[in-house]
């Protein structure tokens, strides 16, 4: 569900260097691949300064690698193919605090599928794909405080505890629970109720709870017996 990996955040952050940057508009911009000797040529600038950006770029995973020899020759004295780059077709996506959009636009596709499929509502289609969903998240974690706090984290909900209850402060789909609280917070407590099922937490549930600057979900447990 980790839809910012720090792998993502430290890609883009690259690209405040400012020659590295001016590297990479360039690249992108090309219709084929480009050597180190093209882009110090286009840009002026020196072949090792191109080669140690481009080689940056590549190892943030910017931009791919290929080689090929250029001009089509090939076969004996065609020489040594040359390293070409091209932008990569990996994407990107950084949001602080972490969201996790591309999560909730793939729940809501599977729900619309299932829905057409079986006559199901919609909500009701929505909130049996975003619990199963949480159950492979679950499938995992165990059930102490820790277990927990380290599941949820790293699905980006920052969770605190706060006695025997743990608390989310921060919501993946901020910006569509403000438009579609009630659909939105209804998949949230599926997925969450599904992850605590999925990691056998009889004693814990998911519950409803709305508050200014927090998830509208919170983990209360363990529950007496």
């Amino acid at each position: 569900m980790d839809d910012t990996p720090r792998s993502d955040v430290s890609a883009v952050s690259s690209l405040d260097e400012p020659v590295r940057r001016r590297v990479y508009d360039h690249v992108r911009a090309q219709a084929s691949p480009v050597s180190r000797d093209d882009v110090a040529e286009a840009l002026g600038l020196a072949r090792s300064t191109s080669a140690f950006h481009l080689e940056k770029l590549a190892d943030e995973g910017l931009l791919a690698v290929e080689f090929a020899r250029r001009g089509g020759r090939s076969g004996p004295g065609a020489g040594r193919p040359a390293k070409l780059y091209r932008r990569s077709d990996r994407e990107f996506s950084v949001h602080l605090p972490e969201r996790a959009y591309a999560l909730a636009g793939e729940l809501f596709a599977r729900a619309i599928e299932h829905a057409d499929a079986t006559g199901a509502s919609p909500r009701a289609a929505l909130s049996a794909r975003a619990r199963d969903f949480g159950r492979g998240l679950g499938a995992d974690t165990g059930c102490t405080d820790d277990d927990l706090v380290a599941a949820l984290a790293k699905c980006g909900y920052e969770p605190r505890r706060s006695d025997d209850t743990i608390v989310l402060v921060n919501c993946p789909f901020h910006a569509l629970a403000r438009q579609h609280t009630d659909m939105v917070c209804g998949m949230n407590l599926a997925l969450l109720s599904g992850l605590l099922d999925g990691a056998g937490c009889e004693d814990r549930r998911a519950t409803l709870a709305p508050a200014e600057g927090y998830c509208c979900v919170r983990i209360e447990g363990p529950l007496p017996m």
